[in-house]
């Protein structure tokens, strides 16, 4: 799952969804030193990420992919699941996207003093081009992974994903609506057992 999907699991406290935001820049024990629930949200983002790695139905979406994009098949799927949550918004929240990725940018802005200077770096420009809105256009998704595929050292080939992602945009869709519910339980549950 990518920035969208990790913010909309997190439930309704503010320190857990910054948690869970910024996980992937928080690496080993170093989530230790930031503020109990959001260690609660760091903890349940690599929760959800080993969940969904571990997924059947995930795995057959990085399958389509696999040959041509080898392990980078999953960060797609993480882009492609994002933009079918952005683009199916209101059959899973009651708020608009507009509204909750506006809070979403105050909330961690509010925070941004215990955020990794990387983390801070991303974001910036995250907020300033409203990523996470327009995550629910094509041309958001496309424009993301034109971002990535500059990022990476190794020629990922992540700039040509766009065309497959829209020749298997039937059975990506019908496979996100099978895990989502999976996943929204499985994040509850966690959530509920943790202590």
């Amino acid at each position: 799952m990518n920035f969208l999907a990790h913010a909309y699991l997190s439930g309704e406290d503010s320190q857990v969804m910054t948690g869970n935001f910024i996980g992937d820049f928080v690496k080993g024990k170093k989530y230790e030193t930031y503020p109990k629930l959001m260690q609660k949200g760091i903890l349940l983002h690599r929760g959800i990420d080993e969940y969904t790695d571990g997924h059947p139905v995930v795995g057959q979406s990085k399958d389509r992919l696999r040959a041509k994009y080898r392990h980078y098949s999953g960060v797609i799927v993480d882009v492609v699941y994002d933009h079918l949550l952005a683009a199916n918004w209101h059959k899973y929240h009651d708020k608009s996207l507009g509204e909750f990725t506006q809070q979403l940018y105050f909330e961690i802005d509010s925070m941004k003093n215990e955020l990794p200077d990387r983390f801070q770096n991303i974001f910036r420009y995250m907020k300033r081009d409203n990523w996470l809105y327009q995550y629910s256009k094509i041309e958001g998704i496309e424009q993301a992974l034109n971002g990535m595929s500059m990022r990476t050292k190794f020629d990922s080939k992540m700039d040509e994903a766009i065309h497959d992602i829209k020749a298997n945009y039937v059975p990506f869709l019908l496979e996100f609506q099978e895990f989502m519910p999976d996943v929204i339980a499985f994040s509850k549950q966690w959530q509920e057992e943790y202590e």
